[in-house]
């Protein structure tokens, strides 16, 4: 796997849940991207395996709460260093304009912008 993202990753601050599509919680929203998004959790996930993530976001006063189902694949799975955790990139495979829409809003929502030292 290259360490080179094809896309900067934004962490979001808020507990996400995410679950697969028998509504089991595979985990937390680590990180979000409109290429794909990281979960924290409990279980390793196979690598490559295709399925779907259901990803409930919170609303906000510019956003409502949403609820997606997204098309995805497994890129990635590796267990948090000194940690019960696993971490497994996932990759989408589709999203809907109104998928795009809702993303773009929330990474909108959470980019901490930092002002460089002088």
């Amino acid at each position: 796997m290259s360490e080179q993202r094809k896309a900067a990753r934004k962490k979001l601050m808020s507990f996400t849940p995410v679950y697969d599509l028998q509504n089991n919680l595979l985990g937390y929203l680590g990180n979000l991207t409109l290429q794909g998004a990281m979960v924290v959790g409990n279980k390793p996930i196979e690598a490559n395996k295709v399925s779907g993530l259901v990803i409930e976001f919170h609303g906000t006063p510019e956003t409502p709460a949403a609820r997606m189902v997204i098309p995805t694949r497994v890129a990635w799975c590796k267990r948090e260093e000194y940690s019960p955790y696993y971490n497994t990139g996932f990759e989408f495979l589709e999203l809907t304009d109104q998928d795009k829409m809702v993303i773009s809003s929330i990474l909108a929502r959470y980019e901490f912008h930092q002002d460089m030292p002088r």
